[in-house]
């Protein structure tokens, strides 16, 4: 039997080894709620000993940001020291990158950090394709004997208390399982001191826990992503799902630009109504006059969602989110996020904290169990997430490509629209960018086919890109169509209504209307701009921990990078007739890149190319 509290991380790696006869079946949490030290710990003995067998089964494993290009490495570099230098990089997830993994070791995950596996023949092979809420299910099929998880603590001895924090989503359903008899692990601990003590479900007392990790010498700060910038696209997508979000309604809203897009929409929807209704009368005055939701919140929203994201608070601050369900103003099951988003849950009085009330995914993603009350608190639901592509007939593609290989996974989104389905008066809301640019080329990302779905036709409910919103609940096949060709890229509309005719999907002599044959990037410059000169659009929009000049440099080295897609793009910008030496921050912005003084061919042409993008993205 294991002793309650350890200090150091290979002894207590040594003592689950032999406990468990060698054979370790390892359950880690999604994203942060890792306990790194004894995942690494367990890791290095299975390494070292081809008798023990380590097989794990997770999601979402968190690795610092990789430099693309030089001029990547030189802009990153900082970032990365000073938001991730102390942070412990997961030993299998290294191992499995570089194809030194040991044949005794088996990593499973059911939803990976988005892109980063494409390459990787074995992370794709053993990846498992499961809803977020059959997880623990599938964890406890594989016969799961350890749980090594990152707690909040408060106490000391016996009578201290452990906080699951930022990851009771799958874990409390495992316990569950482990009550009822269906399950049987050992549940082991790290604590870490900058998890915020978040109460409720997620406060677990001493004795739930077979071992815990607590010393000085295994604590690190936490993974903590940048926010990307957000561009005038997103933000008009934005704005579109701001004003499907009925007052008095429920909301679940995912990570990544639109998600911040659409809550900063929101907030311009309770602060400056004048400047968000402006705004949807310069991006579509027909559609913002007829079915929109413009008004400020009076009610307000309660949020039921899988992820806590930062925005929420934000959403909390400026008297959005306020309207409360069993005291909580929201329910969710696990997050990630900024240092700043920590540090405000670390800060809040307990009393206001637990208004943010963390649950099993089980409870957040689905309706089953304690049905009647979640029908009644989940009203006028709206559920907010993203999509890489999409078919004129209704299909979402986000998490696989054509050929099969794995971006992310499904995670929550089809829990979601299946929900959207079930409750009274819900939607699914997906968003997506129009375009994508690959390798120089532009893209559709609405399709007329496409090998893979996430979201099969028969579930599909609402679209939205920056050109509007394709409403496809009920709607028959040609009226799919249309809709979904109204908030295409009008570059790509001939073809795809083309390939639409030729099915005999839409009439022969069916013609785009009007009103949407302008989509295109220069309509949402033109629409948004003028609220992105006043500051009512700014690039972080939810804050950032990128320094002023950090800020100055990514709209500009975005502007590089897409450029360095094609060597006539590359030229082209390199030979603009813009990039004379500018504002006085340009000075400060090539300094931070070692280029204020170039010496070698290769830096000279660096600094050309950051010059000119920066006085093309003056604010």
């Amino acid at each position: 039997m294991l002793a309650r509290r350890w200090e150091d991380a290979d002894a207590l790696a040594a003592a689950i080894v032999r406990e468990l006869n060698g054979d370790i079946v390892l359950g880690l949490p999604l994203g942060l709620g890792k306990a790194n030290s004894i995942a690494n710990a367990l890791y290095a003995r299975a390494a070292a000993d081809p008798a023990v067998s380590l097989r794990i089964f997770t999601a979402l494993t968190l690795e610092k940001p990789p430099y693309r290009s030089e001029l990547e490495r030189r802009f990153l570099q900082p970032v990365i020291e000073r938001l991730f230098g102390g942070y412990p990089e997961l030993a299998y997830a290294k191992a499995l990158r570089h194809g030194t993994l040991p044949r005794n070791v088996e990593v499973s995950e059911f939803f990976l950090l988005a892109g980063r596996w494409l390459g990787v023949a074995r992370a794709q092979q053993d990846y498992v394709s499961v809803n977020y809420t059959d997880a623990a299910r599938v964890l406890a099929a594989r016969g799961v004997n350890v749980v090594a998880q990152l707690v909040a603590k408060r106490g000391e001895g016996d009578a201290a208390r452990y906080s699951l924090s930022c990851n009771t989503d799958v874990t409390l359903d495992v316990l569950q399982a482990r009550a009822r008899g269906d399950a049987k692990f050992l549940l082991v601990g790290q604590v870490n001191s900058e998890l915020p003590f978040m109460g409720g479900d997620a406060d677990l007392p001493a004795s739930a826990f077979d071992a815990v990790l607590d010393h000085p010498s295994t604590d690190f700060p936490l993974f903590a992503p940048p926010k990307e910038p957000v561009s005038l696209p997103e933000y008009a997508a934005g704005l579109h799902i701001a004003r499907l979000i009925p007052d008095g309604g429920t909301l679940q809203i995912g990570i990544g630009e639109e998600g911040d897009a659409a809550i900063h929409a929101l907030i311009l929807r309770q602060k400056e109504n004048a400047a968000f209704r402006e705004a949807l009368a310069r991006l579509d005055p027909a559609a913002a006059a007829a079915g929109s939701h413009a008004e400020p919140f009076a009610t307000g929203l309660y949020a039921a969602t899988e992820m806590l994201v930062d925005g929420l608070l934000h959403l909390k601050q400026a008297g959005v989110l306020k309207r409360e369900v069993d005291g909580a103003l929201a329910h969710a099951a696990f997050f990630v996020g900024p240092k700043s988003f920590y540090r405000a849950l670390r800060e809040m009085p307990d009393s206001e904290r637990d208004k943010f009330q963390m649950k099993p995914v089980s409870f957040t993603n689905q309706l089953y169990g304690d049905e009647e009350n979640k029908h009644a608190a989940r009203v006028n639901a709206r559920f907010v997430n993203s999509a890489m592509m999409a078919t004129l007939l209704g299909e979402a593609m986000s998490d696989t490509l054509e050929d099969g290989r794995v971006v992310s996974g499904v995670g929550g989104q089809h829990d979601f629209v299946a929900q959207a389905f079930a409750l009274s008066g819900a939607r699914s809301i997906l968003a997506l960018k129009a375009t994508r640019k690959a390798r120089g080329k532009l893209t559709s990302n609405i399709r007329w086919g496409f090998a893979h779905a996430t979201i099969p036709r028969h579930l599909r409910d609402v679209f939205v890109t920056e050109y509007g919103i394709a409403d496809l609940r009920g709607k028959s096949d040609a009226a799919c169509i249309a809709a979904m060709l109204a908030i295409a890229d009008s570059r790509f509309q001939p073809e795809l209504l083309r390939q639409a005719k030729e099915s005999g999907k839409i009439a022969g002599s069916y013609e785009i209307p009007t009103a949407y044959r302008n989509n295109t990037p220069e309509r949402i410059a033109r629409a948004l701009g003028p609220l992105q000169q006043r500051g009512l659009l700014p690039l972080f929009p939810l804050g950032t921990d990128f320094t002023d000049v950090e800020r100055r440099l990514v709209p500009a080295l975005a502007l590089v990078g897409e450029a360095a897609q094609s060597w006539r793009d590359l030229l082209a910008l390199a030979f603009s007739s813009a990039g004379a030496p500018g504002a006085a921050g340009d000075a400060a912005a090539l300094a931070r890149l070692g280029l204020e003084a170039p010496e070698s061919a290769r830096d000279r042409l660096y600094r050309r190319l950051v010059s000119v993008a920066l006085a093309r993205t003056r604010p």
